[in-house]
């Protein structure tokens, strides 16, 4: 089945974990209190205080025990829908004010803009806000990338490893799931667009993937070390 569209991944597909993990998750956890105290008035900033207060079963009043949630959070990685979305509000000032670049692979940045010229759609699919993906294609080290993307997903369509999250996708670009290409570093993910019909590539970066070497030899799903090991059927 030829492919039409192309799903990415973000962190450890088009972009280094490291970038994640050592650069924004630290800002944010630096930036996020005194923003939330600064503006817990605004209506945007005031839902996503109450959506964190509800899911950490707190009283949305509790604005102390919020950011330190947020903050304990943003340690363990939590795929909080509210926290990613309060990430991204954070983030933008972070990239429009110069202190960082988004990070994206070399590799990456060429195929994606040889696969836009050629006619292919490409979107985004990943737990960090809509938002967030946006501005650090926005604001990447090969300046704005954003033009090369149709469309992007985040986590408020299900979680990534739900077959029903991909179905919602293909339904929302119009394409058969079979037309379509999903690339990510994270198997579970990659299993629920599998069961979606999606057809799927591994990327398996040595400086971001974990696998052993057997593991990815018996992959039932082709795997590539960087985007140049991408062939589309």
């Amino acid at each position: 089945m030829v492919i039409r569209a192309i799903l990415t991944d973000i962190e450890g597909t088009t972009s280094s974990i490291r970038f994640v993990k050592e650069v924004l998750f630290p800002y944010a956890a630096q930036e996020i209190p005194d923003f939330l105290r600064q503006r817990q008035a605004q209506p945007e900033v005031a839902a996503l205080i109450g959506a964190t207060a509800t899911e950490a079963n707190l009283p949305t009043a509790d604005l102390e025990g919020v950011i330190e949630q947020l903050l304990a959070w943003i340690a363990c990685d939590r795929k909080s829908t509210a926290l990613k979305a309060i990430q991204g509000l954070v983030w933008a000032a972070g990239y429009q004010d110069g202190s960082y670049r988004g990070h994206v692979y070399a590799d990456a940045q060429q195929r994606l803009q040889a696969w836009h010229q050629q006619g292919l759609e490409l979107y985004v699919y990943s737990s960090g806000s809509v938002q967030a993906q946006k501005l650090l294609f926005g604001y990447s080290d090969y300046g704005d990338l954003t033009p090369c993307f149709q469309g992007y997903f985040d986590t408020t369509v299900g979680p990534k490893q739900a077959r029903e999250s991909y179905e919602k996708i293909a339904q929302a670009i119009a394409r058969p799931a079979q037309e379509i290409l999903f690339l990510s570093d994270a198997t579970a993910e990659l299993e629920g667009a599998i069961a979606a019909g999606y057809q799927v590539c591994w990327l398996v970066r040595p400086e971001d993937c974990n696998a052993s070497p057997d593991a990815i030899r018996q992959a039932p799903y082709p795997t590539a070390r960087s985007f140049a090991e991408i062939n589309l059927p």
